[in-house]
């Protein structure tokens, strides 16, 4: 396998830069840019003029990430060459957030013709339910075949995200790649939040809208917690994510994070599905603990693989820890080079969602406010 990449911060330096790529040949192209940059018809005309032949997939972002670390405002194109040839993607339109489980459903039938090591999923930001997308992927599936991948961004906006598939960009669909047989794939995921103020019991809830807790208006009880920072929702709802608990008051090891508010209904809409008959209680992080959760995830996906060679490592970490760590962001990118070393390039992006198996488990769910790590290499005979 071979690994190349470029960063531009201008569309008109992407044709020379893009130059320098053609050199490995490469089958597949995963493109991490600002929703400005992609969005720009221009992006996909270069892009498919110069790689006619090659599969393309990517979307906008909160922060890209490279082998430099996170810039805003930037185009990152990775190429990879291997010997597997041109992979086979999958595209779909999301008619709404109610259509997500089904949209899933119709990336699986495409792609499950074949064996497959694992799926890369990128999906709209927005819009969306997360954990019903890779609900109805994994439904139609082989058992065991892990997901990876994450949710589109646009900044701390919220706004309008963008998919970038072989059928161009779009601002509602969602795209998968096949993982061929032979790839080796290693998995981690850790988020380092802590929990803090009493479990509240899910009173009402739809899916991932959260009407009620503790029979009173979700909304009413979120804004008092945050005190002077309910007037910044749903941005400043990155901050605070909920950690999901069961029946029990256990542990769940799923994170939620608020994409949006109802101030008409008092509700929250979270970036996942809610278990209705479990509790939630209220998150926060430091920084320290935000790289040691890098770290973590760096390791767990670096001891699933027995690298030899050059190596691919993506990495999806959540748009909130990108507030949270602000100037320091680059330390937790920095964590994982650390520990990947020279072998394994990484790319990556900030999302509004992120896509992962748990650690020592193939089981796969939508995380909120994690970094979550993904290695691809050649299986070694």
């Amino acid at each position: 396998m071979q690994v190349k990449q470029i960063k531009v911060k201008q569309l008109s330096e992407l044709s020379v830069e893009l130059q320098s790529l053609a050199a490995i040949q490469p089958q597949w192209l995963l493109v991490f840019a600002s929703r400005a940059l992609l969005s720009d018809a221009q992006c996909f005309s270069i892009l498919r003029q110069q790689f006619p032949d090659a599969a393309l997939l990517g979307c906008s972002t909160a922060g890209e990430i490279s082998a430099d670390g996170v810039d805003d405002d930037s185009c990152v194109i990775t190429a990879v060459q291997w010997p597997f040839g041109v992979p086979q993607t999958a595209v779909t339109q999301l008619a709404s957030m109610e259509d997500s489980e089904a949209a899933g459903q119709r990336l699986a039938s495409i792609l499950n013709q074949q064996p497959l090591s694992g799926v890369l999923v990128l999906g709209q930001g927005v819009n969306i339910n997360g954990s019903a997308l890779v609900q109805g992927l994994a439904s139609g599936l082989a058992g065991g075949v892990p997901i990876m991948g994450g949710l589109a961004g646009d900044g701390t906006a919220f706004g309008q995200t963008a998919v970038l598939s072989n059928d161009g960009v779009a601002s509602n669909t969602v795209v998968a790649l096949a993982i061929p047989v032979g790839v080796q794939i290693g998995h981690g995921s850790f988020g380092g939040w802590k929990p803090f103020g009493p479990a509240r019991k899910v009173t009402r809830s739809i899916g991932n809208v959260l009407f009620e807790l503790d029979g009173e208006p979700a909304l009413e009880v979120y804004k008092r917690y945050l005190g002077e920072y309910a007037a910044q929702l749903p941005s400043s709802g990155l901050l605070f994510p909920f950690e999901m608990l069961g029946q029990d008051h256990s542990a769940m090891g799923l994170v939620r994070t608020i994409l949006g508010v109802d101030e008409a209904n008092g509700s929250l809409i979270l970036a996942g599905d809610i278990q209705t008959d479990g509790y939630l209680r209220l998150m926060h992080a430091s920084n320290d603990a935000l790289v040691e959760g890098a770290e973590a995830a760096a390791n767990a996906a670096q001891e699933m693989v027995s690298q030899v060679g050059q190596g691919l490592g993506l990495l999806v970490s959540c748009v909130g820890r990108k507030l949270v760590m602000g100037g320091r962001i680059d330390e937790e990118i920095e964590a994982v080079g650390d520990v990947f070393g020279q072998h394994i390039a990484i790319a990556g992006f900030y999302s509004y969602g992120e896509i992962s198996p748990f650690v020592n488990s193939t089981e796969c769910k939508l995380h909120n406010q994690t970094m979550t790590i993904t290695i691809l290499s050649e299986s070694q005979a």
